[in-house]
C-alpha cells in the first residue's frame, strides 16, 4: 500500500455502527466521508466528534440506490482528499416479520436499500478505489442463524454476501479486497429499542462471551480489513463474540 494518507467513505456513518466505524477509521489515520442519507445533524456530530479527536472528517449526503447521487460522494472524495481508498457499507434497513405477514412494501424498502444500495456503492468501489483499497460490506450473523421473523431481512443479506464473494474473483488484477463483515447483536440505539431487559439478557447471554456486541467490536474488525488485512479477501466474518 501506498504511505499517502488512506480515505475511507462510510455509508450509514451517521448510525451507531457505522458512526463508530467511521471515528475509528479517523482514529487509524484516514480521512473520512460521513454519508447520510436524512438526518444531517446526526452526520454533523460524528464529523464533530471525528474533528474533536484529531481527525479528519466530512460529511455527504445521498441516496445509496441512486447511482447519481453515490457517485457526488465519490466525486467528494477525489475533489477532498485526492480520491478513495476505503468503502464500507454500513447503511441499511430492517423490518422484522413472518413472511406470511410482510408487507411487501416493506420487503421492497429493504430491497432498494440492502441489496440496490449495496450493490450500487460497490459498482462504484469496483471502478474508484485506489490500488491496495478495500471494500467492505455487511451482512448479519442472522443470515446464518434463521431466527424466525428475520426471512425477508436475511434473504437480503444473502444478496450482499453473494456480491460479496463473486466481486472479490473479479476485482483480480487491482490489489482490492472485497469482504463482508456479519454482525450479532450489537448494542446500538435501534438495536435496543422496544426491547425489555429480559430480552436484551436473553440476547446477551447466547455468545460464550456472555455479553452484547458494541459497536466499538465491530468497527475492530472493519479496521483490520480496512488496513492491514491484505490475505483477507472474499470472506464472511462473523464478528459476534462466537454465537452460532
Amino acid at each position: 500500500m501506498s504511505d499517502r494518507p488512506r480515505v475511507a467513505i462510510v455509508t450509514g456513518g451517521s448510525g451507531g455502527i457505522g458512526r463508530a466505524v467511521a471515528e475509528r477509521l479517523a482514529a487509524d489515520g484516514m480521512s473520512v466521508i460521513v454519508h447520510y442519507a436524512g438526518n444531517v445533524d446526526r452526520a454533523e456530530e460524528v464529523v464533530a466528534a471525528v474533528t474533536a479527536a484529531g481527525g479528519t472528517a466530512v460529511a455527504a449526503a445521498a441516496d445509496v440506490a441512486e447511482p447519481a447521487e453515490v457517485e457526488t460522494v465519490f466525486d467528494l472524495a477525489q475533489e477532498r482528499f485526492g480520491g478513495v481508498d476505503v468503502v464500507v457499507n454500513t447503511a441499511g434497513i430492517m423490518v422484522l416479520s413472518r413472511l406470511v405477514d410482510l408487507d411487501l412494501d416493506d420487503f421492497d424498502r429493504m430491497h432498494r436499500v440492502n441489496v440496490r444500495g449495496t450493490f450500487v456503492v460497490s459498482r462504484l468501489a469496483a471502478q474508484r478505489l485506489r490500488s491496495g483499497g478495500a471494500l467492505i460490506n455487511f451482512s448479519s450473523s442472522v443470515r446464518r442463524r434463521a431466527p424466525e421473523t428475520y426471512s425477508a431481512y436475511s434473504a437480503t443479506k444473502g444478496a450482499v454476501e453473494a456480491m460479496t464473494l463473486i466481486l472479490a474473483k473479479e476485482m483480480r488484477g487491482r490489489d482490492v479486497t472485497v469482504n463482508t463483515v456479519a454482525p450479532g447483536p450489537t448494542a446500538t440505539a435501534l438495536f435496543l429499542d422496544g426491547k425489555d431487559q429480559a430480552a436484551i439478557d436473553d440476547l446477551a447471554a447466547m455468545a460464550p462471551l456472555e455479553r452484547l456486541g458494541r459497536p466499538e467490536d465491530i468497527a475492530e474488525t472493519v479496521s483490520f480489513l480496512a488496513g492491514p488485512a491484505r490475505w483477507v479477501n472474499g470472506q464472511i466474518i462473523y464478528t459476534n463474540g462466537g454465537l452460532i
